[in-house]
């Protein structure tokens, strides 16, 4: 008999977090930038995303989301695309140096 809790759970289990989320009924555009979109009127625009996170019972949540799942665009759990890249180039470099230290400390022994 196949062993059904390894199974996920239903989608609800999941994804039900989004029904409370603060960016709900909100304009969608202010989440995601428009094709082209540099400068002062990206940033403007993120930020205000981000206040709406500031305020949102499920901002943990959806951070969460967004790191794990590696979300290329818009703003989500109150980081930007930017925010999310800075914060993957920094963890890749911790790992770098933490293989480095301990590929020394290998070869010092």
């Amino acid at each position: 008999m196949a062993d059904v809790s390894r199974l996920p759970g239903p989608n609800a289990d999941f994804w039900d977090w989004q029904l409370q989320g603060a960016c709900r009924g909100e304009d969608p555009n202010a989440f995601f930038h428009p094709e082209g979109e540099r400068g002062a009127a990206r940033d403007s625009r993120a930020d205000q995303a981000k206040r709406i996170c500031r305020s949102c019972p499920v901002l943990d949540e959806c951070r969460t989301h967004a790191l794990a799942a590696r979300e290329p665009y818009g703003v989500w759990g109150g980081m930007s695309e930017e925010d999310r890249e800075t914060m993957y180039r920094r963890k890749q470099a911790l790992a770098r140096e933490r293989t480095a230290a301990a590929s020394a400390a290998i070869l010092a022994s």
